[in-house]
């Protein structure tokens, strides 16, 4: 009896710690997100798209696609703004566990099975304003495709650091009907080749 005493005040504490250290990291997130407004451009980006997509009139098609072309500038530009403030955290507070089940404080018990969140907000960045001035010159639709793509991903990226990989995907789906293997699939080939060298299969 005991035991079974034992085990279960373990399991509360490992919860416990589990829920403050995420807590603590969307507060931190949350802290320097605050100050940007990236949050409503990728809504109005997406929204955006979608109007645009549903357009019949050639010309009114178009001409949505070049005011889109500013509110992309400006995210891309914010994005970035955000992830050089972002690159000055301390590392201890922005490494994400890549084991396949949330832990409290992995970061700090298996080091080794972490990757650094400012490193994964750079790669994003990149992406983002690669994507948002055309770089590889795609189509207006599939530029679309990819950069909501690449913003998905980030997206994940942020909810895999608050709470895990697992419930990150969960969330994806759920929202944008996209597994993650997807989301790697549909981003740029230089975000995918960058975003898997850090984080790993």
């Amino acid at each position: 009896m005991d035991f079974f005493i034992l085990a279960a005040l373990a399991v509360i504490a490992a919860l416990a710690l589990k829920a403050r250290d995420h807590r603590a990291r969307i507060v931190l997130l949350a802290s320097h997100l605050g100050q940007y407004q990236i949050e409503k451009l990728m809504e109005n980006l997406t929204q955006g798209y979608l109007r645009c997509l549903g357009e019949d009139d050639p010309a009114r098609r178009d001409q949505i696609w070049n005011l889109l072309n500013s509110t992309e500038d400006a995210l891309a530009n914010q994005f970035q703004s955000f992830a050089a403030e972002f690159s000055r955290t301390d590392e201890l507070s922005t490494r994400v566990s890549t084991l396949p089940i949330g832990l409290p404080y992995a970061a700090k018990l298996a080091p080794a099975a972490t990757f650094d969140l400012r490193k994964a907000f750079a790669i994003h960045a990149r992406g983002i304003a690669d994507t948002a001035r055309n770089a590889r010159q795609l189509t207006p639709k599939r530029k679309a495709f990819t950069m909501s793509a690449e913003l998905f991903l980030m997206q994940h990226t942020c909810h895999w650091y608050c709470k895990s990989k697992a419930v990150a995907s969960a969330r994806m789906l759920a929202r944008h009907q996209t597994r993650y293997d997807q989301l790697i699939d549909a981003v740029s080939p230089e975000t995918r080749q960058a975003y898997m060298a850090l984080v790993g299969r």
